[in-house]
């Protein structure tokens, strides 16, 4: 499949190369390519992640949508409505959009607020912003390397996806397996991502507590 992954932090180049290696055709979407390639940082350099990751192609957001099959919002919550417009809505029209992103808000210092929470979340305002998106929201309640590869944390433990569209969830739930998920729970609507998004005010304080972001929660029943 051709997937555009629209982010080019350390979530969005953890799923990226993780899709890639189980067989997918990638490219990251970035505001400005040669910005995005000449950066440097604690992380890694971006040219050198790229180096290492020669299938991978880096394109503008507007051209990584437009040459997708299924759209992977993996931008910080916060900008995700801003990049997904500038990636064009014509570009996410009928597509699968997979929402992994949470809207995390650091303005008031640690730990980050939500916002929106309770009454609405990020998924609901992408679906609301493109209309014509299908928009799935899945693996946000996880760390990235635990996206892509769920064995680092064992036993098994549990994904969910979020969205109104039968057919994309179906989509997302083949991928999200192709990655080593094997349970996932559909919990329904799009309006069911408050649930997921509103764990992450526990993840982080567990995150604080266990000294490690490899961890998820799994469903016993």
């Amino acid at each position: 499949m051709d997937i555009g992954v629209i982010g080019t932090g350390i979530v969005g180049r953890t799923l990226a190369s993780g899709l890639a290696a189980v067989g997918h055709r990638v490219a990251v979407g970035t505001r400005d390519v040669q910005a995005t390639v000449n950066r440097h940082g604690p992380e890694s350099d971006f040219q050198d992640w790229l180096s290492a990751h020669p299938g991978i192609r880096l394109q503008r957001f507007i051209d990584a949508a437009a040459g997708a099959e299924l759209v992977v919002n993996a931008t910080a919550g916060r900008h995700s409505l801003e990049a997904l417009q500038a990636a064009g809505a014509a570009n996410l029209d009928g597509k699968v959009l997979l929402d992994v992103a949470n809207p995390l808000d650091p303005s008031q210092g640690f730990p980050p607020r939500l916002d929106p929470v309770d009454v609405d979340s990020l998924g609901e305002r992408i679906q609301r912003a493109f209309p014509n998106a299908r928009v799935v929201k899945s693996l946000n309640t996880m760390s990235a390397p635990l996206m892509v590869d769920p064995d680092q944390a064992r036993p098994a433990h549990t994904a969910f996806v979020s969205g109104n569209d039968a057919g994309a969830k179906e989509i997302v739930l083949g991928l999200v397996r192709g990655l080593g998920h094997a349970d996932v729970i559909d919990l329904g609507g799009i309006e069911t991502a408050r649930g997921p998004e509103m764990y992450l005010g526990l993840w982080v304080r567990l995150f604080g507590a266990l000294g490690t972001p490899e961890f998820n929660l799994r469903i016993i029943r």
